[in-house]
């Protein structure tokens, strides 16, 4: 849980398959799993499906290796942070073991550099690469 630690192992790796989110209000969760969805979330408004391929936009996935714990405080805000300050907008997803996080297929190779900063220290890491 310490958080210098978790980035100092962040090793984000990237997926290279295509992803995308989509909602349906009216779907059930047993016609979401037929879809074999990488994720799915109940909101208010409808299922949201976080799926390989389907319609686009699409999204590259960058895994981090790291074991982050669901109880440690600020990874994702450095992550966000970072990349943030790139001019890369972000949508982490926390599961139980590691952060995915996704971005603009056009941005993942930029949103990977600036991780491999944030993970070695730079102090640049939130600068636009």
């Amino acid at each position: 849980m310490d958080l210098g630690r978790m980035l100092r192992t962040l090793e984000p790796a990237l997926d290279p398959r295509q992803f995308s989110f989509s909602t349906d209000p009216t779907m059930t969760l047993a016609e979401a799993a037929a879809l074999s969805p990488l994720g799915i979330f109940t909101e208010a408004e409808g299922l949201t499906l976080i799926r390989e391929g389907g319609e686009g936009p699409f999204f590259s996935m960058i895994s981090l290796s790291v074991h982050s714990s669901l109880e440690a405080v600020g990874l994702t805000a450095a992550i966000s942070t970072a990349l943030s300050d790139a001019g890369i907008s972000a949508n982490v997803v926390a599961a139980f073991y590691h952060d995915h996080v996704f971005v603009a297929e056009a941005d993942a190779v930029a949103a990977v550099a600036v991780l491999r900063k944030l993970a070695n220290g730079d102090d640049t890491a939130s600068g636009t690469v």
